[in-house]
């Protein structure tokens, strides 16, 4: 267990042996707790990563920063700042962590470890699997998409990862999220909605290019080219005050040219078997 801080994140216990901090320092100067036991500087983001580097502090050998928190360091930054830490660990290794971490037994040997930043996390290939094995669907394949995305890991290498995979654990969910994978989708609300509409036989056309009488138009989030719909998912960027006139002028657009489209936000994502019906009755009408 490392004794020196990462990072501007520390271990009260040792920072006041070695007197580096006092008890009332810790407590006036605005220090944030990050797990038990372990602070971080009242400067530094709070954010999931600066909670995953907390809990290394406290990991001994054998563990490692895994699942959708080692996602994190691969090109999918989904998991919130209240999210739990997930933390593999071997079989030999007796550690269940303190509040707020998720420890998952399983068989994890160096070559499943990269150390990043003195953080020892999973490797990407390893992370895609026990994302997938770990996590519900939708998210599980939005942190995909973006790793793929972002590099981290290709189809290819998640193909043939499977063709190995005879028997392993989880392999049934790995199998099925795998296969849902499209880099294409620019966010994790649009991997989401999109995994509800091909589950539900709606699958769309990701990032089409809409064009009316040869000239472009528009690139959207969905579109079902023949019915002429359009769904698009708008994060929050898009509730700023010129994004919302740009938005209105460019739907006028799309609507003057006999296309029909659904607007998305934040709340959709609660009730995405509404959205499907949304859609499907769109597409039936």
């Amino acid at each position: 267990m490392p004794l020196r801080p990462l990072h501007g994140v520390f271990v009260a216990s040792h920072a006041i042996a070695e007197k580096a901090i006092t008890r009332k320092q810790l407590r006036l100067l605005g220090y944030r707790r990050i797990v038990q036991g372990v602070y971080a500087d009242p400067g530094l983001e709070f954010d999931h990563r600066l909670r995953c580097t907390g809990v290394a502090l406290l990991l001994p050998a054998g563990t490692a920063i895994g699942g959708h928190s080692a996602a994190a360091w691969h090109g999918a930054p989904f998991a919130g700042p209240a999210d739990p830490v997930t933390v593999l660990r071997s079989a030999d290794v007796r550690w269940s962590g303190p509040r707020g971490v998720r420890v998952h037994q399983t068989v994890l040997g160096p070559e499943d470890i990269d150390v990043i930043d003195d953080v020892p996390v999973s490797t990407p290939l390893r992370t895609a699997w026990d994302v997938a094995a770990l996590e519900p669907l939708g998210t599980a394949v939005a942190a995909l998409d973006a790793m793929v995305r972002a590099g981290s890991v290709s189809a290819t290498t998640l193909t043939s990862r499977l063709e190995r995979a005879a028997g392993e654990w989880g392999v049934t969910k790995v199998r099925r999220a795998f296969g849902l994978v499209d880099p294409r989708a620019e966010s994790a609300p649009e991997s989401k909605v999109r995994v509800a509409l091909v589950l539900a036989g709606l699958a769309p056309v990701p990032q089409f290019h809409v064009q009316h009488h040869g000239e472009f138009l528009a690139r959207v989030d969905f579109a079902w080219p023949e019915a002429k719909l359009i769904v698009e998912y708008e994060g929050a960027h898009h509730f700023d005050a010129e994004k919302i006139v740009a938005d209105d002028q460019r739907y006028a657009v799309l609507v003057a040219a006999r296309w029909r489209v659904i607007r998305l936000s934040a709340p959709d994502l609660h009730d995405l078997d509404s959205v499907v019906r949304r859609v499907r009755e769109a597409l039936t009408s």
